[in-house]
């Protein structure tokens, strides 16, 4: 199931928490060799302080399935922070979100395709319910083709390197065609992902985040 929780929410879950952690670990530091900080086998970084709203897909057994990060771009984020240069300068709009850390767990097997579009799914969730226009993002180069492969593929805005050393930023827009094609990859029905959403979040009041408008 899809899970909405801000990191002070997180804390609350120590099983999913650990386990999201040391995917990220697995996915960041071993798999694709980035340069981030593992301590204790978990991968955090400085914005996992500024208490974001993670998306994740919740294994029956309580751990993490997969999962994204989501902040405003009106407060500091990664990509105007050290990707600006990409994309000509910040991107600051209380109606643009930033998607990061999108990570799945080596676990998943089969299922990640699924699970993939599932947590899109509920980044389209969010973007449909606070009125927001774009997501935006970074991401290896390479993720552009199972974007495709989902039904939501970026608008590239910028991009650095080639090949395996290629890094985009990106816009996705959100609009309930895509929010139904999601859906339908990920196996859930759109009623089922709306009541989750509705049950996870005060949508007056999310902590740490303003509601666009």
């Amino acid at each position: 199931m899809l899970r909405y929780l801000t990191a002070q929410e997180l804390a609350q879950h120590p099983r999913l928490e650990r386990t999201m952690f040391e995917d990220r670990a697995t996915q960041f530091a071993t798999r694709l060799g980035w340069d981030v900080t593992v301590e204790d086998g978990q991968e955090r970084d400085a914005y996992d302080a500024m208490n974001p709203l993670y998306v994740i897909w919740q294994a029956p057994d309580g751990s993490h399935g997969g999962s994204m990060r989501v902040m405003p771009t009106t407060a500091p984020c990664m990509v105007n922070d050290h990707f600006a240069h990409l994309t000509g300068g910040p991107i600051m709009s209380p109606l643009i979100w930033e998607s990061t850390r999108f990570c799945l767990s080596p676990r998943l097997g089969a299922k990640a395709g699924a699970v993939s579009a599932a947590i899109m799914l509920g980044g389209c969730e969010i973007g449909m319910n606070y009125g927001l226009r774009h997501a935006v993002g970074v991401f290896d180069g390479r993720m552009v083709r199972i974007y495709r492969a989902l039904g939501w593929a970026p608008e590239i805005v910028g991009e650095t390197g080639t090949g395996r050393e290629r890094i985009a930023v990106g816009l996705w827009e959100f609009d309930a065609a895509t929010r139904y094609r999601l859906a339908d990859r990920a196996g859930v029905s759109p009623a089922l992902s709306e009541l989750w959403f509705r049950r996870a979040l005060d949508m007056a009041a999310a902590p740490g985040l303003a509601k666009a408008g």
